[in-house]
């Protein structure tokens, strides 16, 4: 969905370049928005010997992923634009399956979460990439995000890590 030519934008840009940083913004927030939804769907269903070690740790990712939808829906405001995070414009926005597992053992979880973190940093760099050298601010928040959204993917390979360094499913 392209937003809208806002009325204004910050400084250095034009309205046009405001509207598409905040068009690219979008898709980074309904991604995290899903995100930050799936995350705690697995803090709630996820089951086995490894229940308490991955439920503790989903929650401050979630916390963490919060963080960015608000940070992502406040620049596209500050772009001009107007963020869009309901349910809704979310489901209709997506481009991805739903989030399959109900009830699951925590190395099924975190086999998908792996899948899911690979998609989420995969674009997002896309995201950083195009906005590099358009928005400096928003490319550094981006990159900021892709920080914490990598070292969160390390934190679940490290329960399907094998000694030898294999991933298991």
């Amino acid at each position: 969905m392209s937003p809208k030519l806002p009325r204004y934008t910050v400084p250095s840009l034009t309205p046009e370049q405001g509207a598409e940083v905040a068009g690219i913004l979008q898709e980074r927030l309904h991604a995290l928005n899903d995100l930050h939804l799936t995350l705690k769907h697995v803090h709630w269903n996820v089951v086995g010997p490894h229940f308490i070690g991955v439920h503790e740790m989903l929650d401050p990712q979630v916390d963490a992923v919060r963080q960015m939808v608000d940070q992502i829906a406040e620049r596209i405001a500050t772009l001009g634009s107007v963020p869009i995070g309901t349910p809704g414009a979310l489901v209709a926005a997506r481009t991805w399956e739903d989030y399959e597992l109900g009830r699951a053992p925590a190395i099924k979880h975190l086999g998908a979460l792996d899948d899911i973190y690979d998609s989420v940093v995969r674009f997002h760099r896309e995201a950083a990439d195009k906005t590099a050298g358009l928005d400096d601010v928003t490319n550094d928040l981006l990159i900021g995000h892709l920080h914490e959204l990598e070292q969160f993917q390390w934190f679940v390979r490290a329960h399907l890590e094998s000694a030898t360094g294999a991933l298991t499913d």
